[in-house]
């Protein structure tokens, strides 16, 4: 049995499936799992569950040999621990690029989860996320009431990662052996500019978008109505002053997986009717 947590999500909700279509048994566990039924395959165990409340995950875990994890809830020693009692060997935590490129502040939360990942005693692998493609579904609505895509940093390249990828990589980790205390670093296969994905979208609709540019200012308003401060700061950094790292592709995606990671016009196709 593989356990998913954040099952409902971007990358959890693929992976939940990518793995129960190779046949392996799959408890998916969110929150809120009992309201997104459409999201649980046939033949998947659904448990409702707050990483944030460890002891409610003794059930999931019941007969688990592998965890996804994700970095929620403020006690991963205590989720690990119920890991560990319920005699799971496998934990594959998916994090972020941030803590290996500005470890502490915004990343410190991620970092915490690493840090007691790392000092479980179980087999483990952490996939540090860079940005993902999906984050571009925050122009859903605008792209279709009145086809614009804000954003600041317009010509700023960053090598957004498609989740799909990211969900496969996890999928390959949680089952094959040879992984066991690796980091990978998992981006797409180039840097795109907001304005390039904005153009990706309108190519994959067949209608014009036109990019309008915010300012940082404007940025953050609108981000800290849904995150954090620190972490809206630790973000526009990212977005609008990238380390050299940041902008470098990895080739961790593809050296998991055995073929390039997918571009991010891929991912606009994919969800085109998002935005019509």
């Amino acid at each position: 049995m593989i356990v998913v947590t954040g099952a409902t999500g971007n990358v959890g909700r693929t992976l939940v499936r990518t793995l129960a279509a190779a046949g392996h048994p799959v408890t998916a566990v969110s929150r809120h799992i009992q309201d997104a039924g459409a999201d649980v395959p046939a033949g998947v165990r659904a448990v409702a569950a707050d990483l944030g409340t460890p002891a409610e995950l003794k059930d999931a875990l019941q007969g688990a040999k592998a965890l996804f994890l994700l970095v929620a809830g403020d006690d991963p020693a205590g989720v690990l621990a119920q890991a560990r009692a319920a005699g799971v060997g496998r934990v594959v935590l998916v994090s972020s690029q941030g803590v290996g490129t500005r470890p502490g502040g915004a990343y410190e939360h991620a970092e915490r989860f690493e840090q007691a990942v790392a000092a479980s005693g179980l087999d483990y692998t952490i996939l540090r996320s860079g940005g993902l493609d999906s984050n571009a579904f925050a122009w859903a609505e605008p792209i279709r009431a009145q086809r614009i895509a804000p954003a600041p940093f317009a010509e700023v390249g960053l090598p957004f990662v498609d989740p799909d990828d990211v969900a496969a990589v996890a999928a390959a980790v949680l089952t094959e052996d040879g992984h066991t205390g690796a980091t990978y670093v998992l981006t797409g296969p180039a840097p795109t500019t907001p304005r390039q994905r904005a153009a990706a979208i309108a190519e994959a609709i067949g209608a014009p978008v036109t990019f309008v540019e915010m300012s940082r200012e404007e940025a953050k308003a609108q981000m800290t109505q849904f995150m954090p401060p620190a972490v809206v700061e630790g973000t526009l950094a990212i977005l609008g002053a990238p380390t050299a790292e940041e902008q470098q592709v990895s080739p961790d995606v593809e050296r998991v997986l055995g073929r390039p990671a997918a571009a991010f016009g891929v991912w606009a196709e994919r969800n085109a009717a998002a935005f019509r």
